[in-house]
């Protein structure tokens, strides 16, 4: 058995412990990943020869159980997920290389549990695979799935929707996954507050024409209208349904990095969104559209995508425009001068409240 920490959390013993065993072990009632009482959100690869495999933060199960105890299985090195058993407080596990099992509580009380585990990072180059739960006890049970909320939104963005370095203390702290914890971030909480089903389609440093600190012609293999429609971000070998997700609102989260070092063309900028705003409509024709302006748009970048956005907004009647309001350092800093947890949580309000105004 390995490191083994415990402590208690309003009567729930909860544990942190790596087990030295598998999944497949007989021990305890063992729940497939693709059994049908689990609840997923967000794009998850579903297949006859794989688990359930996804790359992008914010990706969730739920289930609800009866027993004294619930591990979790995933694939080796899939990373940091943040787990909430019932109302208690959140608290993070990481899948290193050498763990395929984490016992996340133990000592449950009689009674229903629920549990929710969302993936807290980017996992592109982890190849992060749901394996299952392992419920202990002798009343061990699977209960029937929690329902499916009916709103549902899609979330578009780069590092600010994928959470970078909330966790950190201040803007000089260099970004690791350690500090990145996507249930932080002004998406997670905006969809939690509003109760919604929600993918999201986020990465580090893309942009709409243009990554970051990429030339100012455009990245045209690096930017997201070249990755919008892959199961699995960078692996463009399996295509998105997207019938398989109809989301009510589509947030979308761009231009920082398309401005970035001010090396960018306005113009392109506005020519790459508008043919992205087309295949959206085509592809989404019930979605509202919002567009935003991000917490790290200052000064003539923030000028200059707000007018395009203004402009884009005009031709059609369900495109909205919403800006969230500015970093100033107040409230503190992320990794690398990104939005703390106080700003991405002041931002999630706002978000929750306009959204509010547009639901029908």
């Amino acid at each position: 058995m390995g490191t083994f920490h415990k402590f208690k959390i309003s009567g729930l013993v909860t544990a942190l412990c790596v087990l030295a065993v598998s999944c497949s072990d007989n021990r305890g009632l063992r729940v497939a990943p693709d059994n049908p009482d689990i609840l997923y959100m967000g794009r998850i690869l579903f297949s006859d020869s794989l688990p359930p495999t996804f790359t992008y933060p914010g990706t969730t199960a739920m289930l609800n159980f009866e027993g004294s105890s619930i591990e979790m299985c995933a694939s080796p090195g899939s990373g940091q997920f943040m787990v909430e058993i019932d109302s208690l407080a959140p608290f993070k596990i990481n899948f290193t290389p050498s763990d395929s099992v984490i016992l996340l509580a133990d000592s449950l009380s009689e009674g229903p549990h629920s549990l929710r585990v969302a993936y807290a990072i980017e996992g592109w180059e982890k190849h992060p695979e749901f394996h299952g739960f392992i419920i202990g006890g002798d009343n061990a049970a699977l209960l029937p799935a929690p329902e499916r909320p009916e709103l549902r939104i899609e979330f578009i963005g780069n590092s600010i929707t994928c959470g970078y370095g909330t966790e950190a203390d201040n803007g000089s702290v260099r970004y690791s996954y350690d500090n990145q914890n996507h249930t932080l971030s002004y998406a997670y909480l905006t969809a939690r507050a509003l109760d919604a089903d929600f993918n999201v389609v986020a990465r580090s440093g893309i942009g709409m024409y243009r990554s970051y600190n990429g030339p100012r012609e455009g990245t045209p293999d690096e930017r997201m209208p070249g990755e919008y429609d892959r199961t699995l971000i960078y692996n463009p070998a399996h295509y998105w349904n997207h019938l398989s997700f109809r989301p009510d609102i589509i947030c979308i989260n761009l231009g920082t990095n398309d401005t970035s070092l001010g090396n960018y063309d306005i113009e392109a900028f506005e020519l790459a969104y508008k043919k992205f705003l087309v295949h959206l409509r085509t592809l989404q024709p019930q979605a509202k559209i919002v567009m935003l302006t991000g917490p790290m748009l200052h000064g003539e970048a923030l000028k200059d995508v707000t007018e395009v956005l203004d402009r884009l907004a005009e031709t059609d009647d369900h495109y909205y425009r919403f800006d969230l309001s500015e970093q100033t350092g107040e409230l503190g800093y992320g990794a690398d001068h990104h939005p703390s947890a106080a700003q991405a949580a002041r931002n999630g309000e706002e978000l929750t409240a306009y959204l509010r105004t547009i639901i029908d």
